[in-house]
């Protein structure tokens, strides 16, 4: 729509162009003026401000005087209508867009808050798409949110530290929120504000210092991240045990079901009846054909390679591995979407 208003625009400015060129060239032709004044005239012409001639003018110069407020009235009365109704529109589109926004964010319950927009933020919205997680995302540049706003992605536009701005995300209802602005006292403060508004949300910050590190801890995050030291990691580990980590990269944990090949697993999915069973009893290796890693207990404390007489409590969950058919199959027969 706005591509269709900016057209009609282009098209009234060359009209006002050309009237303007028509005129100083009159002027200059018609009745002998200087350029200075060929130019003069033909603005206050166009504009009818009213001021008088430089010089007294001829008939034919009168003639095209006559002509040219004519044409310019209806050029210039067209240019102002169609910028007018552009800027209305604009308004009119900005109001109704923020409002339907509004609307969806209110819908949600125990969605994902993310905080600023970059290289980090981008990353996280990307695997929660993956994993179909409800979010919102929260930018205060205008630019960002005008470059990737595509209809799949819900943006407020404002500061994250406000509580303003956190009530509108829906923090209250919100489960998580990830806080991945560049500075670490902007996240600080993201972290303060957001865990006063709601006690029992969850909270990961992105921190660039380690000093800081401890400071999120205290206002309420529950996990600090430092991308730039696990990509220092990263890289040493490469020299220290290369195949180890080109075989971990190689595990995929998002993207297409025929891709997965590691995937976390509730008790209320392996146990629909809520009875406690232990891992030998549910027989998920010959089910599935996964194999399970690991296990988190409801107290949050993990178990890597779990015994076969373990048994799963309530809220607890399994982490399994296999391959992306054998995930594939996994998701089928308990029913993970």
């Amino acid at each position: 729509m706005f591509d269709f208003f900016r057209s009609k625009i282009y098209v009234a400015l060359i009209f006002v162009i050309i009237t303007l060129l028509i005129g100083v060239f009159g002027y200059r032709m018609i009745a002998g003026y200087e350029w200075i004044d060929a130019i003069y005239m033909t603005v206050i012409t166009i504009t009818t401000v009213g001021y008088g001639e430089v010089y007294p003018l001829t008939p034919e110069a009168k003639l095209f005087t006559v002509i040219l407020i004519l044409c310019s009235v209806v050029i210039v009365g067209y240019a102002i209508s169609v910028i007018t109704e552009y800027i209305i529109s604009r308004n009119t589109y900005d109001t109704l867009k923020f409002k339907k926004v509004q609307k969806q964010i209110n819908q949600l319950s125990d969605h994902i808050i993310v905080c600023g927009y970059g290289r980090n933020g981008k990353q996280a919205v990307e695997k929660l798409k993956a994993y179909n997680h409800p979010f919102v995302v929260i930018d205060k540049n205008d630019e960002v949110i005008g470059r990737h706003e595509d209809g799949e992605v819900l943006f407020i536009k404002g500061n994250a530290n406000e509580d303003e701005v956190l009530l509108e995300a829906g923090i209250e209802r919100a489960k998580t929120l990830i806080t991945a602005l560049p500075d670490d006292a902007d996240n600080l403060f993201v972290v303060l504000s957001a865990r006063q508004l709601n006690k029992e949300l969850k909270i990961i910050s992105r921190a660039e210092h380690e000093t800081s590190q401890k400071k999120l801890k205290l206002a309420g995050a529950d996990n600090v991240i430092m991308p730039n030291r696990i990509g220092g990691d990263h890289m040493a580990s490469l020299v220290v045990v290369p195949d180890l980590i080109e075989f971990l990269d190689n595990l995929s944990v998002v993207g297409e079901e025929d891709s997965i090949n590691v995937e976390e697993i509730g008790f209320e999915k392996i146990c629909p009846s809520g009875e406690e069973s232990s891992i030998k009893d549910i027989d998920f290796r010959n089910k599935t054909g996964c194999t399970i890693i690991g296990y988190k207990s409801p107290e949050g404390k993990y178990t890597v390679n779990p015994s076969a007489d373990l048994v799963l409590k309530m809220d607890s969950k399994l982490i399994v591995i296999g391959r992306p058919e054998q995930i594939v199959n996994l998701h089928h027969i308990f029913g993970i979407s």
